[in-house]
């Protein structure tokens, strides 16, 4: 078996049907279907089996999130690569096979991710590759520009975990995904993990995809998104950034801060933004994390990045107020 599908699952029956159906007019076939039901209370289970017979069902005890549910899929897994997918997906019939291609390019990738496109506008970007700043965001590649713009392959920070590929012997290196994460920036992290360790994170081009977005959690800014965003950004600094790194970088992640925090108070979610951000500090408060191992090259390129990736940021806001 070469790759392994791994879809998480909750209550998402409404979408789930184009996903599998998708899957099956794949022209890469030597691949196995993995659904990790988290206690659905709706039709999902018996619809997975009716469309993909061979599906092999994980089910959960409770809603346990997206990390944990993942991590129960990749190693429950076979494959030589592991595939996560959203249920509000529907794919290319190329789209597996461009994904092993690209994996295959160099041993050095950890992961690739897919060129998801708007469901709305397939023309339009929904995802391809997450970035993240020296600022403390994070953010989608591309998001709402033109597809064509993106036709080549090229690194990113990390894989957007919705649809990517990742090489399933190296999860044991670096660790999997952090289940105190829930749901958003799980991803970023364990790419920047993965860049710690000088892997690589790529987007495939031409691995199309199209995607819904947050169909689970609620679509666009939701109280819960924002929560568990603003708490998991102060995991993925504590966790990442050596203490120097972080000094070195405070002025800028508070001014991220700031602007997040206005952001949300216009649209009316600055108190659960604060609350997100409060439960992070209490949680990593007495407890340390092991970075020892990272060479000194590596965390030079992170911060490269993240400088570079800050500076767009900030170049793109200054253009829309002079405009």
């Amino acid at each position: 078996m070469k790759v392994s599908i791994v879809i998480p699952n909750y209550n998402g029956d409404s979408y789930l049907k184009d996903c599998l159906c998708s899957l099956k007019n794949q022209t890469y076939t030597d691949y196995e279907v993995i659904l990790v039901d988290n206690n659905s209370t709706d039709g999902s289970i018996s619809l997975a089996h009716s469309i993909l017979p061979s599906i092999t069902i994980i089910k959960m005890s409770s809603n346990v999130g997206f990390s944990k549910a993942v991590n129960a899929g990749i190693m429950n897994s076979q494959g030589e690569y592991v595939v996560l997918l959203n249920n509000d997906t529907i794919a290319y019939a190329n789209w597996l096979f461009n994904l092993v291609n690209c994996i295959e390019q160099d041993s050095l990738i950890f992961s690739c991710s897919s060129k998801m496109l708007s469901y709305h506008n397939p023309c339009l970007v929904d995802d391809a590759g997450d970035a993240y700043t020296i600022f403390g965001i994070a953010y989608q590649e591309g998001h709402g520009k033109n597809k064509h713009l993106f036709d080549k392959d090229r690194d990113v920070f990390s894989a957007c975990a919705g649809a990517a590929i990742y090489r399933r012997s190296l999860f044991d290196k670096i660790g999997y995904f952090d289940e105190r994460f829930f749901a958003y920036l799980e991803d970023v992290d364990i790419g920047y993990r993965a860049r710690l360790y000088g892997f690589r994170n790529v987007l495939c081009s031409s691995a199309e995809i199209m995607h819904i977005g947050s169909a689970t959690t609620g679509g666009g800014y939701s109280p819960l998104k924002v929560k568990l965003s603003a708490r998991n950004n102060v995991f993925l600094i504590y966790k990442n950034m050596l203490c120097i790194q972080m000094a070195l970088n405070l002025p800028f992640i508070m001014l991220g801060l700031i602007m997040k925090y206005l952001v949300y108070k216009k649209i009316g979610l600055s108190k659960d933004y604060i609350e997100g951000l409060l439960e992070g500090v209490r949680y990593i408060k007495n407890e340390r994390v092991e970075k020892s191992g990272y060479k000194i090259m590596h965390i030079i390129s992170v911060q490269y990045w993240l400088v570079k990736k800050g500076v767009y940021i900030l170049w793109n806001k200054m253009q829309r107020v002079l405009r």
